[in-house]
């Protein structure tokens, strides 16, 4: 939603933003034209590659990379979307992807072998065609060809380029080259992934890094000022700071847009400060702390700023452990989710700009469902009590704690340690809990050590974890919500099923999602399954995160997208 400008603001608000907003215009890049566009950002992105090793990476650096290397398929609003880098999205309509006929070796168990056996069999198998533009050029005049798209899949085989790429290479059995701008992604034997639109490579340029040494490619000079083919290449780098200017190769150029002027500042406050006053153009917040949304809503009542805020794809929730005796009951687990007022959560930590969840699909992907299917846990603290009574959860003595057996009910919840928000959130379930009779106690965890595989998350050791997921365009889950998925000795201690919940019906329902390419099967088992999810309660979505953009009122057309970064329409921005 967009919050849009009324009154001119006070003398105080231009005031007080005044000393911020000089101590940024003295360190910010000179405004090299009237058609250029002064970003901030809050902070700076380790490299300017396509290619990202993780989730929180990819949020730094897409705002820029979008513009140096456009995403062959765009996710935006949780769907892929052309942007002219192939000539299509391949489809099984118009034949770009397609199953074919292969043999393979089975092994002693029925299970596909890389060696030869005495049994063969024949399965089906995936193949993905991608179209490239021929009209791409690198910034520095050489035409872009399938065999760049070749090279980046030669080299993630050789180095890391992150979590994303690893997970298309576990998919593919290789990724091949047709012709100069077709390349073939086919996938492994007999294997169904619903992910098999995102299996190309995004290209980099053969001609310029064939020959370098690659092993530390991701902190390279290149990694840091690359060569691309978007709309827009880098001119020069700094540290806190960066400036791109036009790509003059590249196809759709926009006069009206001749640069773009980027400082990277920690401090959010003066970044709202800097768009208030007229410094910078537009600012992108991820999350901003709770104290600065009053400040934003009172900047954009003054008319000094609009605010354009999405729902961020980054949700919070709170997993019960299954093997804590008291939380196998599924009245007590009800009871702590009726006990907690996640309204007030997005009141108060996310000024009303989030939402509160109810299931673990979020409401923009395809397989969410009508609220009135799942079973829902509005804020009901008498409700909860009502539950805690009747599992034999008392306060015997009257000092407001229920006990079990004669001991107090305190339960620990781990979170990570360093985040405001999520602290916040931690200090609001147990003051909530508290209302009811139950105990709490915060633990926080350095974010390496809550996610370590020898950590209390994977080991199952925990009594209440919150943390968060990040929805992308297909749900998936099922190493979130499979049987399988738990974390356990036999499986080396690998799934996301922390819970530990394993539900026979939501298993079968969750595999059928995850495997089938039929969309109707599909949604019918994701309803299956989230309806089974909401009633069994083993982990309490909360609510998902707020994504800001701060834009000057003079700067028209920007269109803030949950999954697509907020320059994915740079192109077409203006200014009044």
């Amino acid at each position: 939603m967009t919050v849009a400008p009324t009154a001119m603001g006070t003398g105080e608000l231009v005031a007080e933003a005044t000393a911020a907003i000089e101590a940024l215009v003295a360190t910010a890049p000179p405004v090299v034209s009237a058609g250029s566009v002064r970003i901030g950002l809050a902070a700076e992105p380790a490299d300017l590659l396509p290619y990202h090793i993780d989730s929180a990476d990819e949020r730094v650096s897409a705002p820029l990379t979008e513009l140096l290397f456009p995403s062959p398929l765009l996710l935006m609003g949780y769907t892929y979307t052309n942007t002219g880098v192939l000539e299509r999205v391949p489809s099984f309509e118009n034949g770009d992807v397609a199953f074919t006929q292969v043999e393979v070796y089975l092994d002693s168990l029925g299970l596909i072998s890389p060696t030869p056996t005495e049994t063969i069999t024949t399965v089906e198998q995936i193949n993905v065609t991608f179209h490239w533009n021929p009209d791409l050029v690198w910034s520095d005049g050489t035409p872009l060809t399938a065999e760049d798209s070749l090279f980046a899949y030669e080299l993630a085989r050789q180095i890391n380029l992150g979590q994303e790429t690893n997970d298309k290479l576990a998919l593919l059995e290789r990724y091949e080259l047709v012709d100069p701008y077709t390349t073939r992604a086919v996938l492994k034997p007999d294997f169904v992934d619903p992910a098999y639109l995102s299996t190309y490579f995004t290209p980099l340029p053969r001609h310029l890094l064939a020959d370098q040494p690659l092993a530390d490619f991701m902190k390279s000079e290149f990694a840091l000022k690359p060569v691309g083919y978007g709309p827009f290449m880098v001119e020069r780098r700094e540290p806190g700071s960066v400036r791109l200017i036009r790509n003059p190769f590249y196809p759709e150029a926009n006069e009206s847009i001749t640069g773009i002027s980027v400082v990277f500042r920690d401090n959010v406050d003066l970044l709202r400060t800097s768009v208030a006053g007229g410094s910078l153009d537009v600012v992108a917040l991820n999350q901003p702390p709770p104290e600065l949304l009053a400040a934003l809503r009172a900047d954009a009542e003054a008319g000094l700023l609009t605010v354009d805020a999405v729902n961020s794809p980054i949700w919070e929730h709170l997993d019960f452990n299954l093997d804590v005796a008291a939380l196998q009951d599924i009245r007590v687990r009800r009871a702590i989710a009726h006990a907690i007022n996640r309204d007030a959560m997005n009141a108060t930590l996310l000024g009303d700009y989030g939402r509160v969840l109810e299931s673990w699909i979020v409401p923009e992907q395809w397989a969410a469902v009508p609220l009135d299917q799942l079973t829902r846990y509005p804020f009901n603290p008498d409700l909860a009590r009502q539950l805690l009574d009747e599992v034999g959860i008392v306060d015997t003595d009257g000092d407001g704690l229920r006990e079990v057996a004669g001991q107090p009910f305190i339960l620990n919840l781990i979170t990570t340690q360093g985040s405001p928000l999520r602290v916040a959130t931690a200090e609001q379930i147990r003051d909530d809990l508290a209302a009811v009779g139950l105990g709490i106690s915060v633990q926080e965890l350095p974010t390496a050590t809550l996610y370590s595989p020898e950590g209390q998350l994977f080991r199952r050791t925990f009594d209440l974890a919150l943390f968060a997921w990040i929805a992308g365009p297909d749900p998936r889950g099922w190493e979130r919500w499979s049987c399988a998925g738990v974390p356990n000795e036999s499986n080396g201690w690998t799934g996301n099923n922390f819970s530990g919940w394993c539900f026979f019906e939501a298993d079968r329902a969750i595999r059928m999602a995850t495997t089938s390419l039929d969309r109707q099967e599909r949604l019918a088992a994701y309803l299956k399954q989230q309806q089974l999810f909401t009633q069994e309660v083993p982990v309490l979505p909360l609510f998902q995160r707020v994504d800001l953009v701060l834009v000057n009122p003079t700067v028209l057309g920007i269109e803030a997208d949950p999954t697509a970064p907020f320059t994915w329409n740079l192109m077409t921005w203006t200014r009044q």
